[in-house]
Parts: structure tokens; C-alpha cells; sequence
């Protein structure tokens, strides 16, 4: 007896390894890596104490149906959700009441055999019944109570049972890696004594503060972060010591909700996004992802519920293919989420439609996967502002952004999410840099910007406060504060309102005054500039004096968007493509091989609305006009994929043709 447990301790050190329990046999198909995989199907059940009968149903026969309907690269099942309990017989974690048999080995087989790779979903950081068992390894909440899902960073619950479980799965059962949930978003500040030791030690701050707005509230945020940044690496690099081929992602780790630089040593970088608000959710996470430097993936959840809550409500394929078009069309890669049984077992019935929207998929892998984004138009994402508005550590509160980046696609425009990691020594090569309703930058950013500006770019600056950031450069003198009265845009003959503030400025005499806000909707009533261009030594800066963002938001109006099209075309006049005609339609440039390919997505209908998330069809889109600067004639144009050529125009270094009917998601490629 003794013998066998010092063996198996040294099959968790990584010092020993039986041969794996599910392992691929050698002459199996070869697995593709996750930075080669394109299409995936993600299933998981967050085991909890009801799930008595755990592998009673996962057969052989159910794995191949999937992967003849789907014909995936990977396959993402659970392993440990969030109430911390293991859907499969752990010799090292907590298990499920009830496990019949070996299921995982059953799922690693049947992939194995069919060269299909297989990934854990494994809640890492959110694990309830770990720190039910041991409180000490729980964050603690400000009021000295241990967190009831949140384990300590500062803690053991990492060497105990996080690391030793990820080489459990990657040598006995020899799986391909591990998608980790609730990670960086599921991470929250702890008052336990471990962490205010480590945070006194690291900053000689004495007094710790215990809310939002008390002394040094930023720098005991900032300060968990690298303790999150520090944790993530630890245990992927330990794994990796023992098993370095075992891939990990840590989701929504480097995206949008943690908009930053890579730093750990993840394999891959993916995220599920809303399952309500599912297409702009998308477009603001494939847009960051897509200049993030790692292999991206985007999983859409197969099902949604009316305001987020009640019974769940299966999407119909065009839905499903339109959210993956979002995704695909920034060269990312695409999974969709399907619910498993309370056994583990999945929804048979529900396969095909995942079969329709994979089928959708790949008829564009070879054209978009990998494909890199053109630079026009940069949307700052700044992981400083970002950070000092937040009160938790990598909460994704970014309705600023979603309201300008929402405006500017809903009229056309090809938007990049970018950081300032992504455009510090390169932002030359966007013609316009957008900041929106950023109420801090780092100073030598900003100064950037402004040099930026001043060598022949295009400044963008979106509200008072912002706009405050660089107050002696936007050519206008505010006058008195800025005033909180809602105002009313007037754009035409229509007038918008805005809630927010409003700074009344005086422009300079250089500057243009743009546009006018009212005390009211009326043309005869008192009112301000409501934006302003002046030029900035070889360039120029636009600023709008008043909050924008949430304003569109709540009112979505064709003038706010006309507005703002009408500010981005006097510093941006000539965008290298443009695209007119019926219906709504997000744009993105992108190239390929050489090839210049203008991506145009069909956003019409009510994808937002969050009461009313099902819908089973989506109204075609067209005839559009493509409009392509070009300094030569092209060799020929064709609308993929099917390849049909266009007939294209060509004048005055333009490009123009017709794409008669969009469905759901088409590609203009320029050869």
C-alpha cells in the first residue's frame, strides 16, 4: 500500500507517469494544436451534488455522432465547474456523488481515434467546494468573511489541488489542455492575512483600504491584479514543467475584460461572450483579440434567455451562424456552447444545428482564419483608464466604448479595439486614433498621442473629460464646468438628446465649431458648440464636448450616428473602403495571402433585445455598393465564398461594385 501511494504522489509531482489511461494509441490521426484549430464545440453541466449518475449515458456512439455531424477540431467538455465537483473518477479533486464507469476515458478514446482534440473545462480560480472543505483557502470579503467561490491567490489551493489535478488530466488521461473558467473574472480583492501581509510588504501601505474611495482603493486593486498575473503563471509554468505540451487558456484572461499585454505563457486566448447581446458582445472581443498576438477563439452559447434569466431558449442556425460571422470575419476562430445532462451525456437533438453552423464555417476557414486586420480607424481600449475606473479587479464595465464603437459600426466604419500596447511606436499606422470618455491616461501615452497629432494623424477625442486630458491642444477655452443638464443635438432637422456632461467652450480662431447642443428641442434655444477641429501642427484634433457613448446607447438614433460619421469624415476623409446601400452591415478589411478582403456582416433585426433573444431569421441586406481604394487596377473581384466575380469598375484609383444580396456574412476579395 505504501509503495502505491508514493507512486502516485510522484505521478502528481510530474516525477513518474503511468501510461495514460485514456492516451491515443500510436497509429491514431494526428490532433491538430490549438493554434492550428479553427471550429469547436464546448460542452459543459457544472456538476453539482444531483448528478448521481455521472457516465451512465456517455456511450461511444453519442462522441461520433458529434464529430460526423460536426466535424470539429476540438472537443471542450466539462471536467470541474464552478461548484467545484469532478464529472470524472479524480483521484485528487472532489468527485460528483455518483460516477458510473470512466467517462473521460471514454471521451479521450473516441476522440483520440477520430484525430479530434479534447479539452477540459475545468473552473479554476470559482471553485465552491474547495473552499467549502478548507475556508483557509478562500479569498476573504472586507467584512473578514471567508468568499463562499472565490479561493485565495494568496493561498494553497493552487499546489493543493488546481496544479496536481491539470497533470491528473494531461497524464492519465492525456487530454490536449484545458480551457479554465472563472479565472481572471471570478478573482476578487482579499482581506486575509496573507494577502494585506503581502500587499503592506509590496507598497508599505499601513492602512489597507476596505472600499471604493478610501485611501490607496487603486493601488490595492492594481496590486491584486499581479497577484492574479503571478498565480496564472505559476501554474501554467508548473504543468508545463511536467506535461509541456498541455495547452491552457485562461478564459477571457488578455481580452477585453483583461485588456492588457500577454504576460503568462497561455497557449491560447478565448472567451464566451453574452449570451443575450451576443452580436455586440462579439464585435467589441473579436476587435481587441484580433491584435492580441496568440491564437483566438470566441465560444457563442447555442441558447439564451429572456433577460438573462429563466428557462433557456435554443437559438435557431441562422443565428448561430451570424454570431460565428462576427467572430470569423476578424480571422478568429469559433466554438458554440452546448448544454450537457445532469449525466454528462449531451442533447443529441441538438447536434445538427451545431452541424449547420459548422458547415457555415468552414465554407470561409481557408478565405478568414488568421486573416490580419487593415488599420483604419483605432478605438482605444486604454488598460490604464480602464483599470482606475473599475472597482473590481477585471470586471468588464466598457459601455464608453461599446456606445462609440456601436455608432461608428451601425454607419460603416471599420473599427480596431485597440490598447495602448497596440499602438505605443505604431500609431502612425492607424489614420485616426478614436479615445472615448477616457477619464485618465498615463502622461507619456497621451503624450504620444499628441506627437501623433502634430506628425499628421487624426485625433478623436470623445467628452469633457477626456477632452480635459489635453486641454491645451484642442484649440477651444471651456467656459465655467461642465454642465449636467440633459442637451439636445441638433443634427438636420432632428434633434437628439443627451444626458451627461456638457462643456461650453469658445473655439479659438483656428478652430472649427461643429455642430450645435440645445437647452432644448428647439433650434431658437440656447445653445453650445457641440464639437470642434482644429489643426495640431501637420494634423489635426476633433473633440466632442459632450458624453456621447451612453447617450447612443439608450437612443440609438440614425442622427447621433450621422453626427459622428460627419466629425470622422472631416479628419478622416478617405478611408480605404466604403460601403452604401440597404440594410445594416458591420465592415472589416482584412488581408490574406496577399489578398485585400472587405468582410461585410449582416447585423439587421433584433439581436439586442434581451427580453426577445430568439429569432429564427434575419432580413437580407442589399444591394450594397463597395467602394475600394486602390492605386492599381485589380487582377479581378469576387464575392466569397462561391467565388462568383463581380463586375468592377475602375476609376480615379477606385474600385466599385455591386454586391447584390447579403444573407448573412459575404467577403469582397481583391486580387
Amino acid at each position: 500500500m505504501k509503495t502505491r501511494v508514493l507512486s502516485f504522489a510522484l505521478i502528481l509531482a510530474g516525477l513518474a507517469a503511468p501510461p495514460p489511461r485514456g492516451a491515443a494509441a500510436a497509429d491514431a490521426p494526428k490532433r491538430l494544436t490549438r493554434a492550428e484549430s479553427f471550429l469547436g464545440v464546448h460542452f459543459d453541466f457544472h456538476a453539482g451534488k444531483d448528478c448521481t449518475e455521472v457516465g451512465k449515458n456517455t456511450t461511444p456512439a453519442m462522441i461520433e455522432n458529434i464529430i460526423r455531424l460536426v466535424k470539429p477540431d476540438y472537443l471542450q467538455i466539462d471536467c470541474k465547474g464552478h461548484p467545484g465537483l469532478s464529472s470524472y473518477p479524480t483521484r485528487v479533486g472532489h468527485r460528483a456523488p455518483g460516477i458510473i464507469g470512466d467517462p473521460l476515458k471514454t471521451w479521450r478514446e473516441v476522440t483520440a481515434a477520430h484525430g479530434v482534440a479534447l479539452y477540459m473545462h475545468y473552473s479554476g480560480v470559482w471553485d465552491s467546494a474547495a473552499v467549502a472543505a478548507h475556508p483557509d483557502w478562500a479569498a476573504v470579503n472586507a467584512d473578514g468573511k471567508p468568499n463562499g467561490k472565490a479561493t485565495s491567490l494568496f493561498g494553497p489551493y493552487a499546489d493543493k489541488l488546481l496544479i496536481p489535478q491539470l497533470r491528473e488530466l494531461a497524464g492519465e488521461y492525456g487530454v490536449d489542455g484545458a480551457w479554465v473558467d472563472g479565472e481572471c473574472w471570478a478573482s476578487v480583492p482579499d482581506w486575509g492575512d496573507a494577502a494585506l501581509k503581502a500587499f503592506r510588504d509590496a507598497t508599505g501601505i499601513a492602512d489597507v483600504p476596505r472600499k471604493p474611495g478610501d485611501p490607496h482603493w487603486v493601488e490595492f486593486l492594481q496590486f491584486h491584479r499581479e497577484a492574479f498575473r503571478r498565480y496564472l503563471r505559476r501554474y501554467i509554468e508548473e504543468v508545463k514543467r511536467t506535461h509541456p505540451g498541455f495547452q491552457i487558456c485562461s478564459n477571457w484572461a488578455y481580452t477585453d475584460h483583461m485588456a492588457e499585454p500577454v504576460n503568462a505563457p497561455v497557449d491560447f486566448l478565448s472567451g464566451d461572450y453574452s449570451p443575450e447581446d451576443s452580436v455586440n458582445s462579439a464585435r467589441l472581443s473579436a476587435r481587441y483579440l484580433a491584435w492580441q498576438g496568440k491564437p483566438w477563439d470566441l465560444m457563442a452559447w447555442s441558447f439564451a434567455r429572456r433577460g438573462g434569466k429563466g428557462p433557456t431558449l435554443q437559438k435557431s442556425v441562422p443565428q448561430l451562424q451570424r454570431e460565428a460571422a462576427v467572430v470569423v470575419a476578424l480571422g478568429g476562430g469559433f466554438q458554440a456552447y452546448f448544454k450537457q445532462k445532469r449525466d454528462g451525456s449531451v442533447f443529441d437533438e441538438q447536434i445538427p444545428l451545431m452541424g449547420e453552423a459548422a458547415a457555415f464555417c468552414r465554407a470561409r476557414q481557408a478565405l478568414c482564419h488568421r486573416s490580419k486586420p487593415v488599420p483604419q480607424i483605432a478605438l482605444l481600449l486604454s488598460t490604464a483608464g480602464h483599470y482606475r475606473r473599475i472597482n473590481g479587479l477585471f470586471n468588464r464595465d466598457l459601455n464608453r466604448v461599446h456606445g462609440t464603437l456601436q455608432a461608428l459600426l451601425e454607419d460603416r466604419h471599420c473599427v480596431d479595439v485597440v490598447g495602448e500596447h497596440h499602438l505605443a511606436g505604431r500609431m502612425a499606422d492607424w489614420p485616426i486614433i478614436v479615445v472615448p470618455e477616457w477619464d485618465y491616461l498615463e502622461p507619456a501615452f497621451r503624450d504620444e498621442l499628441l506627437a501623433y497629432a502634430k506628425g499628421g494623424g487624426s485625433l478623436l477625442l470623445v467628452g469633457p473629460r477626456t477632452a480635459a486630458l489635453f486641454a491645451d491642444a484642442t484649440g477651444a477655452t471651456p467656459e465655467g464646468l461642465p454642465v449636467k443638464d440633459p442637451r439636445h443635438l441638433a443634427q438636420g432637422e432632428a434633434f437628439v438628446a443627451f444626458k451627461g456632461e456638457c462643456q461650453p467652450v469658445k473655439p479659438g480662431p483656428q478652430t472649427k465649431p461643429f455642430g450645435r447642443l440645445h437647452a432644448a428641442a428647439d433650434a431658437a434655444s440656447a445653445s453650445v458648440p457641440a464639437a470642434t477641429v482644429a489643426p495640431l501642427g501637420k494634423g489635426r484634433i476633433a473633440t466632442l464636448w459632450f458624453d456621447f457613448a451612453q447617450g447612443y446607447l439608450g437612443n440609438r438614433s440614425a442622427a447621433s450616428r450621422r453626427f459622428l460619421t460627419d466629425i470622422v469624415r472631416e479628419v478622416f476623409p478617405a478611408p480605404l473602403v466604403e460601403v452604401t446601400g440597404a440594410g445594416d452591415v458591420d465592415v472589416s478589411v482584412a488581408r490574406q495571402s496577399g489578398r485585400l478582403l472587405v468582410n461585410l456582416v449582416n447585423t439587421a433585426g433584433p439581436h439586442a433585445d434581451r427580453q426577445n433573444p430568439i429569432h429564427d431569421a434575419i432580413p437580407p441586406a442589399g444591394p450594397l455598393t463597395v467602394t475600394i481604394r486602390r492605386e492599381a487596377k485589380p487582377a479581378r473581384v469576387t464575392l466569397e465564398p462561391g467565388g462568383p466575380a463581380l463586375e468592377a469598375g475602375y476609376e480615379n484609383g477606385r474600385i466599385r461594385v455591386t454586391v447584390p444580396r447579403l444573407d448573412i456574412h459575404a467577403v469582397v476579395v481583391v486580387d
